[in-house]
């Protein structure tokens, strides 16, 4: 027999419905607003007549970014960072924080503290530079990996997730002859799943928008990430348009927006297909790693 739902009850389910329908409708309409501007027309852009669906269906945009050889090889070489950035993340940032983990760690209070307060101060862009150059990281991914090996926010969540596994497992573990590498490979890892695969999402998004460090330490175009070389694309196509001679014909004059909508879409697609295959971690990764029990 089903339970019947008060009014009060119903209200609020009502009231839920209706704000998750807003939410639903302010982070999709603007998203959706940028892939119509892509395909539409100059004109129709410049206007302000494209909401929602294209206006005057073009691709010039995207020709006009694809057609460069050098786009193709950025996405290779923001690939090869976000994969290798997020594989030295995910090492570093487990096995800091499995270590952190445990009271038996001498000294480890003191270092959590030391990390925790480089989230409120940090070095600056000018010591960091310095530093950077001074060990011959100029013009090399390693000036992006190695100063992003962990995020703290990150280590605090796989922290707070190890200190709840029942300390009971690793006891049987032990007296059955494992060691903490085993116990850390075999028992720890498996049972962190959710959690892991969270942060490797925080990770992956946040290399393939890497952006700052690329510009300040990759100066050579063969090496430029995928969003330098999408800036810059973009700002080679002027204040107002890209326009071809005056011969050629107005659906190969290029608003700078549309250029820009494009540049967004084509950046974010990756993102989009990896997360559906993450998204059923996503949530219970977060609550179990962030709420201490």
């Amino acid at each position: 027999m089903q339970k019947r739902i008060s009014k009060g009850e119903a209200v609020f389910i009502v009231v839920n419905y209706i704000f998750l329908f807003l939410c639903v409708l302010i982070t999709l309409l603007p998203f959706a607003t940028i892939i119509a501007k892509s395909f539409s027309d100059s004109a129709a852009i410049e206007s302000g007549k494209v909401f929602l669906w294209p206006v005057d269906f073009n691709t010039q945009a995207y020709k006009n970014l694809i057609s460069d050889g050098q786009l193709l090889r950025s996405m290779k070489n923001t690939v090869i960072i976000t994969v290798v950035g997020t594989f030295l993340n995910m090492v570093f940032t487990t096995t800091a924080a499995y270590a952190l983990s445990k009271k038996r760690l001498l000294g480890g209070k003191t270092i959590m503290k030391l990390m925790t307060f480089t989230m409120i101060f940090s070095g600056g862009t000018i010591p960091s530079f310095i530093v950077v150059k001074s060990l011959g990281l100029m013009n090399k991914y390693g000036a992006l990996w190695l100063p992003g090996l962990i995020t703290v926010y990150n280590l605090i969540v796989m922290k707070t997730f190890f200190e709840q596994m029942p300390e009971s497992l690793e006891e049987a573990a032990r007296i059955d002859g494992a060691g903490d590498i085993l116990i850390f490979f075999r028992i720890v890892l498996p049972l962190s799943l959710a959690t892991i695969a969270t942060i490797t999402l925080f990770y992956a998004v946040a290399w393939w928008n890497e952006y700052f460090n690329g510009m300040i330490y990759i100066s050579s175009s063969a090496k430029m990430p995928l969003q330098v070389k999408l800036r810059q694309m973009i700002a080679t196509v002027g204040e107002a348009q890209l326009t071809e001679t005056d011969g050629e014909s107005p659906d190969k004059k290029l608003a700078k927006d549309a250029v820009q909508a494009a540049a967004m879409v084509i950046s974010t697609i990756p993102m989009l297909c990896i997360y559906p295959f993450l998204q059923k971690y996503f949530v219970k990764g977060v609550m179990v790693g962030a709420v201490k029990g």
